[in-house]
């Protein structure tokens, strides 16, 4: 339920945008979201449309980019995803350790008409 709040956010900053700018309406919002960022990008999605309706954000389309959480080897200092059940590095059987990869959550891009 907390994705309502963020997505709000998000087309108030779009539509903030868009009017400092002079645009008559937003076309695209690109927003970077990472699995462990403790937001759900479907979440987002699902809220979007109902919540952009009777802004400039209305006919958006809202693109998530996802972020898989990667862990690095102690030993090799590669990164990697993890595999269910295991921290084993796949490249030298190392120590994956965790990582801020797959914490982010950012609005990446505005596109305005």
């Amino acid at each position: 339920m907390h994705e309502y709040p963020i997505t709000q956010h998000i087309i108030e900053m779009a539509e903030k945008y868009a009017k400092e700018q002079g645009a008559g309406c937003v076309r695209t919002i690109n927003l970077v979201v990472g699995d462990y960022s403790g937001y759900v990008g479907e979440s987002i999605n699902l809220y979007f449309d109902i919540i952009a309706e009777g802004t400039l954000c209305e006919k958006a389309k809202l693109n998530i980019e996802r972020v898989k959480p990667k862990l690095k080897c102690t030993s090799c200092g590669e990164y990697f995803e993890r595999r269910p059940f295991s921290f084993e590095c796949p490249d030298c059987g190392g120590e994956g350790e965790p990582t801020e990869i797959g914490k982010e959550f950012y609005l990446k891009s505005i596109e305005i008409s």
